[in-house]
């Protein structure tokens, strides 16, 4: 694996930022990295960057410790952080060459226009840093992230400030990125994760929540799966509870129906049959789809926040 966090804990005075958190990151995936404000995702990204050191575990980054051998991991890692520092009054194209030297980049022109290419600065590259907006700003951050063509791409709030046009290719270019490098990606819009992730994390008051594939988390922690019916007839709660698998029947009015049964069961089969053998038209039914908004309200919030 590319990353690999174990045990990993941060202690400001009495307060554990970060609470025993474990995790792989793996070459060829972008993993989403959740969290309310506050839970201690953006203190294990710089703790994994160098940027801070852990109270206790370990931090790896293919294969170099973060602490014992800082420069080799540092090297192996593009970092954009949610406030991405720039140098304001240095141009575009001035600053990624400056870029490139202090990484030691090999053909450091070819590399630079290639990554204004990539990010789509071209027509700002002879700019100043500072007359850009925030949303071109990212990309100049983006760019300097993968200048030195880093195994390991952590990335905190990219697509902030951003355009809806460009939020869809810079997510394209993470997309594209996770094929090759392994990509750590922090953002608060969720349905971003579900477009562009492969896998999440979610972290809540310092501790690892959920850790898994994107479909296999809304599928896991939601817990129970839902059918919306209607039909055009009458019918009543003490007759849907018949359909085998059915453990709640809520009345939606105007003779439609939310149908609940244990998580993973698709028992609309059940229903159409339900529907023939009460001869009741059918006109609806569908089954609802839950997203990562979803979980991560009921991981966060609601009366499991905080258990594994």
């Amino acid at each position: 694996m590319s990353v690999l966090v174990s045990n990993l804990v941060k202690i400001y005075d009495v307060q554990r930022a970060v609470d025993g958190v474990s995790f792989e990151a793996h070459k060829g995936e972008v993993l989403g990295f959740l969290g309310p404000n506050g839970a201690g995702k953006t203190t294990t990204m710089k703790i994994i960057t160098g940027y801070l050191p852990q109270t206790e575990g370990e931090a790896t980054v293919c294969g170099f410790s973060v602490d014992k051998n800082p420069m080799e991991a540092r090297a192996r890692v593009g970092y954009l952080p949610e406030n991405n520092p720039l140098y304001k009054d240095m141009y575009v194209r001035e600053y990624l060459h400056f870029t490139a030297g202090i990484h030691k980049v090999s053909n450091p022109r070819k590399r630079v226009e290639e990554m204004i290419e990539r990010t789509g600065l071209t027509s700002h590259r002879l700019k100043q840093i500072g007359e850009l907006s925030k949303g071109y700003r990212q990309r100049v951050g983006l760019a300097q992230a993968m200048l030195h063509d880093p195994e390991v791409l952590i990335l905190d709030e990219p697509t902030s400030g951003l355009d809806p046009n460009q939020i869809v290719e810079i997510r394209q270019l993470i997309k594209d990125l996770g094929k090759e490098k392994t990509v750590i990606l922090s953002t608060h819009i969720l349905a971003e994760v579900e477009a562009v992730c492969d896998r999440a994390i979610i972290i809540n008051k310092g501790k690892l929540v959920a850790d898994a594939p994107i479909e296999e988390l809304k599928q896991r922690f939601i817990g129970q799966s839902v059918v919306q019916v209607e039909f055009a007839e009458k019918t009543d709660a003490t007759t849907l509870k018949k359909i085998p698998g059915v453990q709640g029947v809520k009345d939606l009015g105007k003779h439609r129906w939310q149908l609940t049964a244990p998580s993973g069961q698709d028992f609309r089969p059940a229903v159409f049959r339900f529907a023939v053998e009460q001869k009741l038209t059918l006109l609806e039914l569908h089954k609802e789809q839950y997203s990562v908004e979803d979980v991560f309200h009921q991981l966060t919030m609601g009366k499991d926040a905080g258990n594994l």
